[in-house]
């Protein structure tokens, strides 16, 4: 993993919001910023020139939000999906806008974000528009699996960036018992009490771990993406895992990740965690 923060452009509304959400994070955090355009079919004369301005005004952008953050620019060719997959191996993250100008203008997120959000080596985060006013709190889901571990790690590293709180969400839904069983309500009971504390132990350790952290919690009895979106109402980041503990092996973006996606306005950090050869 290298110091920098990868943003793509298109030229679309989201991702100008795109590009001052990830030049604020990259002056935060002390990253620099890589600024990309990818071309799919080769571009010439006013179409090249057009291009090379819209890099360049996104450039002059990112210098002007952050201030003594080293910002570069580069035209890729290729498929984009494939090549911003690509950048994403060597940068701490990967920002992007929710649509671009292909997509249709009722979709909440491009296919181009949730393809990426859902292969990419680390975390990918999803602007929906322009910089929302301070919050103050980092909003995480976390069910102990090691996507959600992930997620916890970029939250931490936000939320100290930002000097703001963390509130971890560890959503949960009651499994199925007949309401004929012996011993219904006591069972019910003992699933509450037991899912509840063992979320608030995994909460511990990162208290234990990072006291000078104001971390906050809830263990909700309902679906992650509701009790998420609830949260994300006073939140200015939203993370989660690419996928969870009800997650098949073989999806490569879990239900909740991608209920987040379409559903919450704040920016949603989606977290792979990296392979050793990737980290």
């Amino acid at each position: 993993m290298t110091g920098h923060i990868v943003v793509g452009v298109d030229g679309s509304a989201p991702a100008s919001a795109a590009v001052e959400w990830a030049a604020a994070d990259a002056r935060q955090r002390g990253l620099d910023l890589k600024i990309v355009h990818v071309c799919e079919r080769p571009s010439h004369g006013e179409d090249a020139a057009a291009r090379a301005g819209m890099l360049k005004a996104a450039a002059d952008r990112a210098r002007e939000l952050a201030r003594g953050v080293e910002v570069s620019t580069e035209l890729l060719a290729g498929t984009i999906t494939k090549r911003l997959i690509g950048e994403s191996a060597a940068a701490d993250s990967l920002v992007l806008g929710s649509r671009g100008l292909g997509g249709f203008a009722g979709l909440v997120l491009g296919s181009v974000g949730l393809a990426v959000a859902g292969h990419a080596a680390g975390p990918v985060v999803i602007v929906r528009g322009s910089a929302q006013a301070r919050q103050d709190r980092i909003v995480v889901g976390y069910d102990g699996s090691g996507h959600s571990e992930a997620a916890m790690t970029y939250a931490v590293g936000q939320a100290r960036a930002r000097y703001a709180s963390l509130h971890v969400v560890s959503a949960w839904q009651m499994p199925a018992f007949s309401p004929y069983a012996i011993g219904y309500s006591r069972l019910l009971e003992d699933v509450i009490r037991e899912q509840s504390a063992a979320a608030r132990q995994r909460v511990a350790f990162w208290r234990e771990r990072d006291p000078d952290l104001l971390i906050t919690d809830e263990q909700p009895c309902e679906h992650p993406v509701s009790a998420l979106i609830r949260a994300a109402a006073t939140a200015e980041l939203v993370v989660v895992g690419s996928r969870g503990q009800g997650g098949l092996a073989a999806a490569v973006l879990g239900s909740v990740s991608h209920g987040v996606l379409h559903h919450v306005t704040c920016p949603v950090a989606v977290v792979r965690p990296r392979t050793q050869e990737e980290s």
